[in-house]
């Protein structure tokens, strides 16, 4: 798509700060639901293509735990929630207590998806709320699906689609710190527009499809 080459830096910042924005609404959300210190950044927001963005992920095969859910609204699209094993159990932890949670042990207590998913549902409810404002689009968010599978196989249901039309998807990273305990999980969202949709974001960002 040639307006995707129209995106500058400016635009890119504008993201970042819709994400910040968004990141500091979700912090208060899982502070007061963890009840403790949890501070949130985006400390980049960038446009890739497929390729990189599978890689982002840790490349197809790679196993990762996927909150995915679909946008409705005046701009349909897809988001992704991506955070490897290693960080998705670490916040499983934080959340439940249960301090002897792994990926190994099958099936999972009912507790631990719970918590993926809400960590989900705070994340892209509050970065949708954020997207919307600024955007000033309606956009709402489906309840959240949990995925436990290689990054191939979560992504492609998403960009099958799109694919037709770009090869690009907005990834916006995101750092969930504990104060306490000064640990950070890095996750990355992907939002991905449908592919009508994707020139009706941008244009609301002052990104014009066609000149």
């Amino acid at each position: 798509m040639t307006f995707i080459n129209k995106i500058s830096s400016i635009h890119l910042d504008i993201l970042k700060e819709i994400g910040n924005i968004g990141a500091g609404h979700a912090a208060t959300a899982l502070s007061t639901l963890l009840n403790k210190k949890i501070d949130m950044n985006v400390p980049n927001v960038r446009i890739l293509s497929f390729d990189e963005m599978m890689e982002l992920a840790g490349g197809p095969d790679n196993v990762v735990a996927s909150v995915f859910l679909r946008i409705d609204g005046e701009a349909p699209g897809s988001m992704y929630f991506i955070l490897s094993l290693t960080q998705a159990s670490h916040f499983i932890k934080q959340m439940t207590g249960e301090d002897g949670f792994s990926f190994d042990s099958v099936p999972y207590s009912e507790i631990s998806v719970s918590a993926l998913q809400e960590l989900g549902n705070i994340l892209s409810g509050s970065y949708l709320s954020s997207l919307s404002d600024f955007t000033n689009l309606n956009l709402y968010p489906s309840v959240p699906a949990l995925s436990i599978d290689m990054a191939g196989a979560v992504l492609s249901h998403g960009l099958l689609e799109l694919s037709q039309v770009s090869d690009y998807a907005i990834v916006i990273d995101t750092e969930l710190t504990d104060q306490e305990e000064a640990n950070c999980v890095d996750g990355h969202f992907f939002l991905l527009p449908d592919p009508d949709s994707f020139e009706i974001f941008f244009a609301s960002l002052g990104v014009p499809a066609n000149d």
